[in-house]
């Protein structure tokens, strides 16, 4: 696979995305940046990180098992690949925020920007970005930000986080045809604040208040809500409030 480090990049997906239409990359093709001046997050927020202390990062993914109505497959694989390898690092407590942020106590530690296009014959190609917390110590104006570095009080080597990641990508994707129930279920069992009362905010402003039952096939949030009812929610709809 080809790796692609930068010293600066607006965005790592977008330049991924741009060599992408110019040249036929390999599948898990990787860019890494220091210094990501316009880094994106969910429904076009921006993600802030500090020059070189932090893994900004995106994953060309190319597989012919996934199509529209599976989809949301690849941010199971993506969140699992994430977990699993800050688990080895020791950071307490990690669990996946529906739909794409990565937790660390209570804590964002890192998030995930998935841009899919759908082919002609129904598969699809995805541009995977992460962004990871690694080294940065000060998060002024971010009260529920954190980093590896806060959560161990240690350093890390961004890159060599950056290969297991790339790695275990790699092996859950090709596990998804024929495994893909296991990692739903490991998705379910990391997912925050699952089976604990939470309020919510919906999009009309109107609160909430909701137990986190799972996440559907198609990635809407099921929610078991005060009157026994379960309803399910997309991510336009309604936000945690935590």
């Amino acid at each position: 696979m080809l790796f692609i480090k930068l010293d600066a990049i607006d965005s790592t997906n977008d330049y991924l995305k741009a060599l992408a239409k110019k040249e036929s990359l390999g599948n898990f093709t990787t860019v890494i940046a220091e210094n990501q001046l316009k880094g994106k997050g969910q429904m076009g927020s921006d993600w802030i990180s500090e020059e070189g202390k932090n893994l900004t990062m995106s994953v060309l993914v190319k597989s012919n098992s996934i199509n529209n109505n599976t989809v949301f497959d690849i941010n199971v694989a993506v969140a699992l690949s994430i977990i699993t390898v800050l688990d080895t690092l020791n950071i307490p407590k990690v669990a996946v925020k529906w739909p794409n942020d990565i937790m660390a106590e209570s804590k964002k530690v890192g998030g995930i920007l998935i841009e899919n296009a759908i082919k002609s014959e129904g598969t699809i190609s995805s541009v995977i970005g992460i962004g990871l917390n690694v080294n940065q110590s000060n998060f002024q104006h971010l009260p529920k930000a954190t980093s590896l570095l806060l959560e161990t009080q240690q350093e890390f080597d961004k890159e060599m986080i950056m290969n297991k990641i790339v790695e275990k990508l790699q092996d859950y994707i090709e596990m998804l045809p024929i495994n893909s129930g296991n990692l739903w279920e490991s998705y379910h069992n990391r997912l925050f604040k699952k089976g604990i009362p939470m309020p919510f905010e919906l999009s009309n402003g109107n609160k909430i208040m909701g137990i986190i039952h799972k996440v559907s096939r198609e990635g809407m949030l099921e929610l078991l809500l005060e009157d026994d009812s379960l309803q399910y929610f997309g991510l336009k709809d309604i936000t945690m409030l935590y």
